[in-house]
């Protein structure tokens, strides 16, 4: 059906994560938690304004990774948003312009990589684009786009090439590979290995005396496991950049007394 001349968009409502400066402004306008925002009703809705006296717009990111590539984690302030107007996507990656953003509520940055991974995760067709295997010394590969790789076996691999998609495993002393930009790898196993190279990815390493490494621009999450009377339980996880400083590109770390430290 199509719209009258007069009739208003449709708001549409679209959740993600946004970034601010310290002071919880974003260029010159000042945010509130808790708090509704719009753009001026003379201002043309645009998600890159050309001309920003008749365009404008109120921007976050629906995955939550995108947004560290606009505010750096080490003095921004990051919050979940929801758009309640009138919505402009862009192509390049999951930025969007609203005319009118709740600001919902501040969020760390181990939270951002949680919902980032979720975010992930929740749009990978394991149904329809999944390659599985479950033997030991076993491989399961995939290329496609938004797909799964997913391994159980001993000695085993799980590798995805696809943009935004999963490459998991849980065998012992086994690996995770991802490629894909936007993309998780994933392992559980003891003494296995998580793996990314794609741009703004993520290696998460859960299992005993795991790693995990990967290129400049993607983030590793380790987890630190201790020995009690029950058995053994995690007692730490901690995210860090791969930022080539702190965190060689390439290199695999474990967690250790709360440190990212090499491994081989």
């Amino acid at each position: 059906m199509k719209k009258k001349k007069d009739e208003q968009p449709t708001p549409e409502s679209i959740t993600g994560v946004k970034g601010f400066g310290p002071d919880w402004k974003c260029l010159d306008m000042q945010y509130e938690v808790g708090k509704e925002f719009e753009i001026p009703k003379d201002k043309k809705l645009k998600c890159c304004p050309d001309d920003t006296e008749t365009e404008g717009g109120l921007h976050f990111c629906e995955n939550p990774l995108d947004v560290l590539g606009y505010y750096s984690p080490a003095d921004s302030k990051f919050a979940e948003v929801e758009s309640r107007g009138e919505v402009e996507k862009r192509t390049e990656d999951s930025k969007v312009a609203t005319s009118r953003l709740f600001i919902k509520a501040e969020i760390t940055l181990s939270q951002i990589i949680g919902m980032g991974v979720k975010f992930i995760l929740d749009r990978v067709n394991f149904k329809d684009a999944k390659e599985s295997a479950n033997g030991d010394q076993s491989a399961a590969t995939n290329t496609g786009d938004l797909s799964a790789a997913t391994n159980t076996g001993y000695l085993s691999a799980a590798t995805n090439t696809g943009d935004q998609s999963a490459a998991t495993n849980t065998g012992y002393r086994s690996a995770a590979t991802n490629t894909g930009y936007r993309s998780a790898a994933t392992n559980t196993g003891y003494r296995s290995a998580a793996i990314v190279e794609g741009k703004e990815s993520i290696a998460i390493s859960a299992g005993l005396e795991g790693k995990a490494k990967g290129k400049i621009g993607c983030w590793i999450v380790l987890a630190e496991w201790s020995r009690k009377e029950d058995g053994w339980h995690i007692i730490d996880v901690k995210s860090f950049p791969v930022d080539g400083s702190m965190i060689k590109e390439d290199v695999f770390y474990s967690l250790k007394d709360g440190i990212a430290v090499e491994v081989q």
